[in-house]
């Protein structure tokens, strides 16, 4: 694996969401056409993570999903899946499917539903890196799951195999200064992604990041956003952070983010329906559907002339 590929994984790469037939089966077709969407919009590749509601999914549909979302990308751009699992037996299983379909990279959460000290933390990302020769991003999602992990456990991962096969997608609050601490901590080696859905973007930035994975739904803002903060464009940033930001604060929790998400792309022409698999913890009511609607429209307003 050449440090070239580790460093083409950069610039705004969507989570994609999952979209759902009526009898909550995976819609392949609407899929596809989500895909081609985001790279038409400037998508610098794509990503099955959480808000695909990968933890929703049985195994077998995990890596169908996964399949379908790689070949979909063929040509276009590199696919990244997550594939986090509560064994290593079973996330290196996914790795290896992964791998097999042409992905790009994989992305781990470590298991959720136990607490494990890091030693135990270490040997499930080892196993992962050992199976495959892909890099392997390392996703701290304790700001809605798990519990954060430290930095010098992250910069010992980094240590022991270097900057072109482990990245990082530190989500665990605060956001600003963990990402500031993991850097140092790295040397500045640490390729890392902002995981905020974009509300700590410009923020994130500054402190050197290398690309952001947001929710499909905000492409068309995230897009122009990334590439003034690019051109160091600052006014032209902050004119679309204020309304992007306050609607991505409507999103407070998991439920939340795919609530809104799959709303939005109803908007955009991209989905055909709202479902996403139960129980939920958030249902999109009527006066937060409106106010939601409110804040598209500013930021479609902000970069209607971009």
């Amino acid at each position: 694996m050449s440090e070239s590929r580790a460093t083409a994984l950069s610039g705004v790469l969507p989570v994609f969401q999952t979209p759902y037939l009526a009898d909550e089966s995976i819609d392949f077709e609407t899929l596809g056409h989500e895909i081609d969407w985001l790279f038409h919009q400037g998508a610098d590749g794509i990503v099955m993570a959480m808000v695909s509601e990968v933890l929703r999914l049985s195994d077998r549909e995990r890596e169908l999903l996964a399949a379908q979302a790689c070949q979909f990308a063929v040509g276009k751009g590199p696919a990244i899946i997550s594939v986090g699992a509560e064994s290593s037996y079973t996330a290196e299983g996914h790795a290896r499917h992964a791998e097999e379909c042409g992905a790009a990279a994989v992305m781990a959460i470590p298991p959720i539903s136990i607490s494990v000290e890091e030693k135990e933390l270490l040997d499930y990302y080892r196993r992962l890196l050992e199976v495959i020769d892909i890099p392997v991003i390392v996703q701290d999602a304790s700001g809605y799951v798990g519990k954060p992990m430290s930095i010098a456990f992250q910069a010992r991962l980094l240590d022991e195999f270097g900057p072109e096969r482990v990245l990082f997608k530190p989500e665990a609050s605060p956001i600003g200064p963990r990402l500031s601490a993991l850097r140092d901590a790295t040397g500045g080696r640490a390729r890392v992604f902002e995981g905020t859905g974009g509300i700590a973007l410009i923020d994130s930035y500054h402190r050197g990041i290398c690309g952001t994975m947001p929710g499909a739904d905000l492409i068309t803002a995230i897009v122009p956003l990334w590439e003034a903060l690019e051109a160091g464009d600052l006014d032209t940033a902050a004119h679309i952070h204020e309304p992007l930001s306050a609607l991505i604060s409507l999103q407070t929790s998991l439920d939340g983010f795919l609530a809104v998400e799959k709303h939005l792309l109803i908007r955009q022409g991209i989905f055909r329906n709202e479902i996403v698999r139960g129980p939920r913890g958030f249902i999109l009511d009527e006066e937060t559907r409106h106010e939601v609607d409110r804040l598209f429209d500013r930021l479609t307003e902000a970069t209607a002339d971009l």
